[in-house]
């Protein structure tokens, strides 16, 4: 028997045909959008993951020689030093033997590796070319970060209860050595200035190298535990991050008044500008990456890049545009080098 039909009118029609049209167009909206969550690029692509075998507990801070193309890592934990080829990706050399090593320079001119080790309060250095021992000296208790003063050559350490140190390489020899009100955590170089983060005491100076003299006393303004700090002379802005609560704070290095302040990633260990893309990298050992960006209207997050758990520190290399995070051996994988290649 033939099925009554419903008389089609030009109502329905249309009605049909709008149903059909909003259909479709529901379906390229999702489609399109999908294709532009699929297509958009990432602030930061993990380029390869290089191991690091036969290193347990911490890692600390890491250098860069330019000449031979190796990062030199600071296992803190595990009392050794370790040199990484980039171009084949493989540990080329150890240094063994340290008391809770923290602190690395390599020194282009001198073709020399300096490392501060907390345990025993050196520093000592070992040749470019072999990573044999060339020298060693005795700067204090907790001797930690190490920077180079690229004007003069020389080395800065901090150090001990309170003390940044100033250290002729040559002569192996302590040039200065000025009081600070605590013990100096993460610090940068600018000129004769030195900007450094006093956690315990709950503020940051500004140090005049030559002179010894503490210029300037800036006050955290609320969030305690501030570890890294970097600097860009171009803007002249200090940028700092806070632990407790996590939290990235801007400064005004001229006038010391805090420009901005964003929540970050938490238990961060290192800071870096990147100056050809306007952008900061914090390195948080609750296991990523924060990438901020600088905006006319000061800097925004743009992305939170995963690491690992515990891979707080790490480096910044421009000349190479790459970013090389330290992660810990923990349950089920080793120690390595995670290398990161910034985005457009």
């Amino acid at each position: 028997m033939e099925r009554w039909k419903h008389p089609v009118t030009p109502h329905r029609r249309n009605v049909a045909r709008a149903g059909a049209i909003l259909t479709v167009a529901l379906v390229c909206m999702a489609g399109c959008r999908a294709r532009s969550a699929s297509s958009e690029p990432s602030a930061l692509g993990l380029e390869r993951t290089i191991p690091l075998p036969q290193v347990v507990g911490r890692i600390d801070h890491l250098a860069y020689d330019a000449r031979r193309g190796r990062v030199f890592v600071a296992e803190l934990g595990n009392g050794t030093v370790e040199g990484v080829d980039l171009a084949t990706g493989r540990v080329i050399g150890r240094i063994g033997g340290l008391k809770e090593p923290q602190g690395l320079a390599f020194l282009p001119g001198r073709d020399e590796l300096a490392v501060a080790s907390g345990g025993d309060g050196s520093v000592r250095f070992y040749r470019g070319a072999d990573l044999t021992a060339s020298g060693a000296m005795q700067i204090g208790a907790d001797a930690d970060n190490l920077r180079i003063d690229p004007t003069s050559g020389r080395l800065v350490v901090g150090y001990g209860s309170g003390v940044l140190g100033v250290i002729d390489p040559a002569a192996r020899r302590l040039t200065a050595a000025i009081p600070l009100p605590a013990h100096p955590e993460g610090f940068q170089l600018d000129d004769e200035r030195a900007y450094v983060n006093l956690p315990e005491a709950g503020q940051i100076a500004v140090v005049h190298l030559s002179t010894g003299r503490v210029l300037a006393s800036w006050r955290n303004p609320g969030p305690k535990w501030n570890f890294p700090l970097a600097i860009d002379p171009k803007t002249g802005e200090v940028a700092v991050v806070y632990r407790l609560p996590g939290r990235l704070v801007i400064w005004h290095a001229a006038s010391g008044q805090v420009r901005q302040t964003l929540s970050a990633c938490g238990d961060a260990d290192d800071l870096f500008f990147d100056k050809p893309r306007a952008r900061l990298y914090v390195i948080c050992g609750q296991g990523a990456v924060d990438v901020f960006a600088s905006t006319p209207n000061g800097y925004t997050r743009m992305a939170r890049v995963p690491t690992r758990s515990g891979a707080r520190t790490g480096l910044f290399v421009p000349s190479l545009d790459r970013l090389f995070v330290a992660a810990r051996a923990s349950s089920g994988a080793e120690a390595a080098l995670l290398v990161f290649r910034p985005q457009p």
